[in-house]
């Protein structure tokens, strides 16, 4: 009876789920026949046993290859066929007198040739030059169509010499050249090979300008005036006729007027019905265009002549049915009844129609506008909003079936009102509003559906929504509901909730929650700077998102980057905000302390001893001080290097970089006292008065403290005569200032300038010196270029201005002087594109230099500009001569294989050189055959230092200039040719310098800048060799000595930590010196610094004075352990766990207790009662007391238990009534004579793949969250 109910029940419900889902979804639904099985449905005797071949039934075997070998090939293979390339060849003749280049010298080599390899790579297509006997050029072009044509039309245009003429054709004609989108146009110019040019329709002109080739030009003309010819013949004629005679020319669908076209070959354009115009335009050939005007004419005065109207009424709304789909049903009603239909426009309030025709058709035009009105009906049926989604279906599945039976009725829901529209033909729009209602009434008499409107503050909905929906999603899901929440600009408070009566209830109430508990919220605004904002959000939000997570109750908005404020809020409940602003605040001080920022200024010259060797010294700066540190640019002017950071980092990164500057250069550094009052006076405006001092003083750098500081300490720091030098300026203009401070301000041209100060500021210097005022001139950087200032007592200034006023007008008269300058020293000035020439103009007030042309043969140098700047100018040419006289050459030989040592990087060391000294130097070619031969040898990959040196030309450096300037370049050089010293290191250190896979003498190498060479392994020799320039060398030799130092430090470090004792220990007390997971003896490790070994022995290996602590604190240990006694006690196995505790929890808590070890038994133990505690005698007693306890305690509650499961136990089934069936099946296999069914427990027949894994017990509150 059971299991009948069971099956009744099962069927019962089906039916109901089913029933259902055709409701809700109109999906619909296959039944499948479905056996049950299950107790009292079959009788287990009347059970199918399937055959073996159904249980098992076989894989279907592998096809042999080439099985479908047969099979018909595919419909496409026999039809496509191979598509050839259409290649075409043109040849074409370029006479002699129209060649553009005629050099017959080097034919195939000059700049046609360069011409055609551009086309051909322009074009794609392949050219070939030939020349004929005439010396005309025979050019073939090969390529396709358009390649050739193209490559055609370029050869022309720059191989041939291009003529031009014009011709003149009717302004109205151009059009017709052109063509549709210029195509026309385009053709012909490809065709002739010619450019035409085709006037603006703007422009009056109809001449038509065409350029190219004489034979080009003339195919074009002719072309042009063939267009023009065609067009003379044709014919334009312009009728005016009423519009409402219109819709009877064209006839219905327009095939009257088509009709007409092809009868008398005329174009005949009528405007369309939505055009107010009355100009039927037509055009063809003159007959054609006559005979089509006069049949036009015909018919309308035959029209207008046989035609009446009457006007009718009809509803605006009906119009659209009389129209028709693109005005198709005025078009029927025409061709049936030959009568035209006028209707008022859409926009217009007018509902009269007039109909235009014979009379005796009228009445029937009449009856079938009255019936194309009334073909169509518009009907509403009543539906609460909520139930919408509901008759439209899952996926619109109720709707699409209604309007695939229905084509052609409309049906539109209006959301928020409770009404659906239906339009279309009267039976079918019947059709449908029945079966739209029937849908309706299903749903609301077997739909338990209820709704509910709840008004919520517009500003919450955005957090009801949540991330991507997320909130609201939930809900949705939850309660299997439909949430409306109005769009933000409907600005209304509205919230719709759809669904389950009880669902829709529990949704509200959420939605009301959520809704308090945000007004209960607070929120709280941040400052914190935008400059902040990215660092805090991180790298696609990866830092936001972690506070987000430890704060998710807490909504963290960000201002937009463009509204540029530093206002972050924090929205959520009171508790949760206070702790995310502390929590952001902290990350915020973090950011500003980092955030400190120091400017150091560092001689450019520095910048790369700062860097070091591929980065390294800044890198170790940057990773030890934990900095940010910023170098300008290698084109930059900027010497200032920016640390950001920590404060007292930065002034840590700042202290070590000035320590590089101190030990490069004779730097020093000093303080001057200055009242903070004149710090902004001093510095002038943008740091004019402090940079002309900083300039004039060899670039030192003065640094005045921060506004606002109170300090009246000013640093200048610098090479040591220019500190002193700029300390006394500074102090003579901070007196001056304190006296009596004027200012004046003069214009000059900035090219005067340099003239004005003078070569190495001489003529600048003498008029301070005669005045006593400062005179300052703007730096590069500075919007006003042409001011001058100048500061000082008043008298000083105007005398200083009058001077300087006189010097600038004297630049404003320009005179043209010449002077004679050799030939052979010509080239000096000019070559390096005039970079002494632009020189001279930028230190001489821009007066210009003009040297005679190449092969001119002239000695006369012209000179134009102010007159000083000329003499000026003048005297520098000479003293250039004469230095160009008086040169010489002096040769150094210095081994090529130091030439890159000696150029540095870039060539900057002989770039220095040379402008320091005034000399040229010039390098020998690189002689690579020469440095094969005899080659010095080479140990560690490098040249022995012993090697002798034997001059060679590829040695020989060449240096030009005056003879004692040249001395001191050749001296200069040698002091920059690396030298070799040997340095004592014993053999055994040597791969302790050298290092793991050599990094310890590459950084040697790298921070000194020197080459280091260790002998063979082999020699075991003591010696080191340096090689480098003698400052490195030096500064290597300390360093290495320094470092032997170290490693010998180490090695009586290590002897010392080498000292051992050993000890024997029971090995029953290695696992209480070893401890739980080793804790015991890392400990002793730990406490007294040695390395504990053990085996069958105790072996302590450190310092001696250690070693000997470590050996009393294991004998210490052994002998507490050799008090400690073992007791056995027996507890009931059921009590074990209880004893034991969660994980163990329990019987720890107990050891450290007592101060005792416990162990209980293994599972599958002789004695699973027998329990060991170890430990003194006394807390060996009170254990096992205190666990006696507990047993007793424990005990109660187990016998409790079993007493109560007994009584609940289920009557147990029998399980005599013989073995199980198992799995059969008919006609296997081994049924057959002489075989025998397999052995199941057999592990030949079936073998394991492994060992078994026990599902995990599923719970029953779903898998475990951790």
């Amino acid at each position: 009876l059971w299991g009948f109910y069971w099956c009744l029940s099962f069927h019962l419900n089906l039916l109901v789920f089913i029933h259902t889902c055709t409701l809700f979804s109109s999906s619909i639904l296959t039944f499948f026949y479905l056996r049950l099985s299950g107790p009292g449905c079959v009788p287990e005797d009347e059970a199918y046993i399937p055959t073996y071949l159904e249980a098992f039934p076989p894989l279907p075997e592998k096809g042999a290859p080439g099985e479908k070998a047969g099979e018909p090939a595919s419909a496409w293979g026999s039809k496509i066929r191979p598509i050839k390339a259409s290649v075409i060849t043109q040849v074409f003749h370029v006479p002699l007198e129209e060649r553009r280049y005629k050099d017959n010298s080097q034919f195939g080599e000059g700049e046609e040739a360069k011409v055609c390899l551009d086309i051909m790579q322009r074009t794609g297509a392949h050219i070939e030059l030939s020349l004929a006997k005439d010396q005309g050029l025979s050019i073939m072009v090969t390529g396709k169509l358009d390649s050739v044509m193209k490559a055609r039309k370029e050869i022309v245009a720059r191989l041939q010499t291009q003529a031009s003429a014009t011709v003149a054709i009717p302004k109205e004609h151009h059009r017709f050249v052109i063509g549709k989108n210029g195509e026309k146009l385009q053709e012909l110019e490809l065709k002739t090979a010619t450019k035409i040019a085709i006037p603006r329709p703007d422009d009056p002109s109809a001449n038509i300008r065409i350029t190219g080739t004489k034979e080009g030009i003339e195919k074009a003309r002719h072309e042009i005036l063939l267009i023009s010819a065609e067009q003379d013949k044709r014919a334009v004629e312009r009728l005016s006729l009423e519009k409402a005679f219109h819709p009877f020319i064209a006839g219905a669908h327009n095939r009257l007027v088509q009709e007409l076209s092809q009868e008398t070959g005329a174009r005949i354009s009528i405007p369309p019905p939505s055009l107010p115009k009355d100009e039927i335009v037509i055009t063809g050939e003159k007959e054609a265009v006559a005979l089509a005007v006069n049949r036009i004419r015909a018919i309308y005065d035959d029209k207008k002549r046989k035609t009446t109207t009457i006007s009718v009424e009809v509803k605006k709304s009906q119009h659209k049915y009389i129209i028709g789909p693109k005005g198709n049903t005025l078009q029927e009603i025409l061709e049936a009844t030959g009568v035209s239909v006028e209707m008022p426009p859409l926009d217009s309030g007018s509902e009269t129609i007039i109909l235009r025709g014979e009379p005796d058709k009228l009445g029937p035009a009449l009856t079938q506008v009255y019936a194309k009105a009334k073909s169509v009906m518009v009907v509403e049926v009543t539906a609460p909003a909520w139930l919408h989604r509901f008759i439209i279906g899952k996926k619109g599945q109720n709707i699409g079936r209604i309007t695939q039976q229905l084509p052609r009725v409309h049906i539109e829901f209006t959301d928020g009102e409770e009404r659906i529209s239906l339009e279309g033909p009267t039976e079918e729009v019947e059709q449908a509003q029945a079966q739209i209602q029937e849908i309706i009434k299903d749903l609301v008499s077997l739909v338990r559906m209820d709704y509910t409107e709840v008004i919520i503050d517009q500003r919450f909905h955005r957090h009801l929504i949540g991330k991507n929906g997320a909130n609201i999603n939930r809900i949705k899901e939850q309660y299997k509901v439909s949430v409306r929440i109005p769009q933000d600009s409907e600005r209304s408070g509205l919230v719709r909730i759809e669904g389950d009566p009880k669902g829709v209830q529990l949704a509200r109430r959420e939605l009301i929650e959520m809704v308090q508990r945000m007004e209960n919220e607070r929120t709280k605004d941040l400052i914190v700077e935008q400059k902040f904002h990215r660092t805090i959000i991180g790298q696609k939000g990866e830092k936001i998102k972690e506070v987000r997570d430890k704060f998710p109750e807490v909504i963290i908005n960000f201002p937009d980057p463009s509204q540029k404020s530093d206002i972050v809020q924090l929205r959520g409940p009171k508790n949760e905000v206070e702790k995310c602003a502390k929590f952001l605040q902290k990350i915020i001080a973090d950011l500003i302390e980092n955030s400190f920022s120091l400017s150091v200024p560092i001689f450019k010259q520095f910048h790369k001893n700062i860097i070091g060797k591929g980065g390294a010294n800044i890198k170790k700066i940057r990773e030890e001080t934990n900095t940010k540190i910023d170098l300008p640019t290698e084109n930059s002017n900027s010497e200032m290097i920016v640390i950001t950071g920590k404060k007292s980092n930065c002034e840590a990164a700042r202290d070590r970089i000035l320590a590089i500057q101190r030990e490069l250069a004779n730097i020093r550094e000093t303080e001057v006292t200055i009242p903070a009052k004149l710090h902004n006076s001093l510095i002038g405006s943008k740091g004019c008065l402090v940079r002309s001092i900083m300039e004039d003083c060899g670039g030192v750098h003065i640094h005045f403290p921060s506004e606002g500081s109170g300090s009246d300490k000013v640093t200048i720091r610098g090479p040591a005569g220019e500190v002193e030098k700029a300390k006394k300026q500074l102090l003579q203009l901070a007196e001056e200032k304190q006296v009596n401070n004027f200012t004046a301000e003069l214009q000059a041209k900035p090219e005067y300038h340099k003239f004005l100060i003078g070569r190495g500021g001489a003529n600048i210097r003498r008029v301070r010196d005669r005045t006593g005022a400062r005179i300052i001139f703007p730096s590069p950087d500075d919007t006003e270029q042409e001011l001058i200032t100048i500061v000082g007592k008043e008298e000083a200034v105007r005398q200083a201005q009058k001077e300087l006023e006189s010097l600038v007008k004297n630049l404003d008269d320009v005179v043209e002087d010449s002077m004679v300058v050799d030939v052979r020293h010509h080239r000096h000035f000019v070559c390096r594109r005039g970079q002494v020439l632009r020189e001279l103009a930028e230190e001489y007030g821009g007066v210009a230099v003009s040297f005679p042309r190449t092969g001119a043969n002239s000695q006369r140098v012209t000179l134009k500009g102010a007159k000083d700047c000329v003499e000026a100018a003048k005297k520098r040419i000479q003293e250039i001569i004469e230095d160009l006289e008086s040169q010489v050459s002096v040769e150094v030989a210095i081994p090529q294989r130091y030439h890159r040592a000696v150029m540095g990087p870039k060539g900057c060391r002989i770039q220095h050189i040379t402008r320091e000294h005034e000399v040229q130097i010039k390098f020998p070619e690189r002689d690579d055959s020469a440095a094969g031969q005899d080659a010095p040898p080479q140990e560690n990959g490098e040249v022995s230092p012993e090697a002798e040196f034997v001059p060679r030309k590829g040695d020989i450096i060449t240096i030009s200039g005056r003879e004692e300037k040249c001395e001191l370049a050749k001296a200069a050089l040698l002091a920059l040719v690396p030298i070799t010293e040997d340095v004592e290191v014993s053999y055994e250190l040597h791969r302790y310098i050298i290092g793991q896979k050599g990094s310890g003498i590459r950084k040697m190498m790298e921070e000194y800048e020197v080459n280091i060479w260790v002998p063979q392994p082999e020699k075991q020799l003591d010696v080191i060799k340096v090689t480098g320039l003698a400052a490195n060398v030096e500064r290597a030799k300390q360093g290495l000595l320094e470092r032997v130092k170290e490693l010998q430090a180490e090695q009586e470090d290590r002897a010392l930590r080498s000292f051992k004792v050993t000890m024997s220990v029971d090995p029953k007390f290695h696992p209480k010196i070893i401890g739980r997971k080793g804790a015991v003896i890392s400990q002793i490790r730990k406490d007294h610094d040695v390395c504990v070994v053990y085996f069958d022995l105790i072996v302590i290996s450190g310092y001696e004075r250690n070693v000997e602590e470590a050996r009393q604190a294991i004998q210490q240990l052994v002998a507490e352990l050799q008090e400690m006694v073992s007791q056995d006690v027996h507890l009931d196995p059921r009590t074990h766990a209880r004893i034991i505790g969660a994980r163990g929890k329990a019987i720890r808590k107990l050891m450290e207790e007592f101060k005792v070890d416990i162990r209980f038994p293994q599972p599958g133990s002789d004695e699973p009662d027998k329990v060991t505690v170890t430990g003194l005698p006394e807390t060996v007693d009170n254990a096992i007391d205190h666990l006696l306890n507990l047993e007793e305690e424990y005990m109660l509650s187990v016998t409790e238990t079993e007493t109560l499961a007994a009584y609940m136990k289920p009557p147990s089934h029998d399980s005599s009534g013989g073995a199980a069936k198992g799995f059969v099946v008919r006609d296997a296999p081994w049924n057959a004579a002489g075989n025998k069914a397999p052995d199941m427990s057999s592990a030949e027949d079936f073998p394991t793949f492994g060992t078994g894994v026990a599902p995990k017990q599923a719970s029953a509150w779903g898998p475990k969250k951790f």
